[in-house]
């Protein structure tokens, strides 16, 4: 599930919200009441975890290569 972070147009609180896609926004602040918007974040919602999500990751040099081989490359 998505972190939505919204902020009150009155008392300006910030605060986040973890709810489904499929939810409706928030529409009222947690503190005062009033009419909140939804802030667009910079922050992903995708956790990377494990290899494949890094530059060194993605290529794996052959111990054969420093001797020449070609055999392998491409992979």
């Amino acid at each position: 599930m998505p972190t939505y972070e919204y902020e009150c147009l009155s008392c300006k609180h910030k605060f986040e919200v973890l709810q489904s896609i499929k939810a409706k926004p928030i529409t009222k602040c947690p503190k005062c009441s009033k009419k909140v918007k939804k802030l667009i974040s910079s922050a992903g919602g995708f956790i990377f975890k494990g290899p494949g999500f890094y530059a060194t990751d993605y290529k794996k040099t052959c111990p054969k290569a420093q001797q020449g081989c070609s055999g392998c490359s491409g992979h």
